[in-house]
């Protein structure tokens, strides 16, 4: 076995490992288990406009 013929291997084994944690982190990402947590998350930039418009009403007096 020549050292051409480890490198190969090793590059294929490396990107079969790579496709397979591509594939994981989308399966993962996509369940249905995950979406509430993505809803949750998608209104965060929003939460703190709530903050800012109750400390920004018009004073009187």
């Amino acid at each position: 076995m020549d050292l051409i013929s480890l490198v190969s291997d090793a590059r294929s084994i490396v990107t079969l490992i790579c496709m397979l944690t591509f594939i994981g982190i989308v399966v993962w990402a996509y369940s249905a288990g995950r979406k509430e947590d993505f809803e949750e998350a998608a209104m965060l930039p929003f939460a703190d406009e709530e903050m800012h418009t109750k400390e920004q009403e018009p004073r009187h007096g």
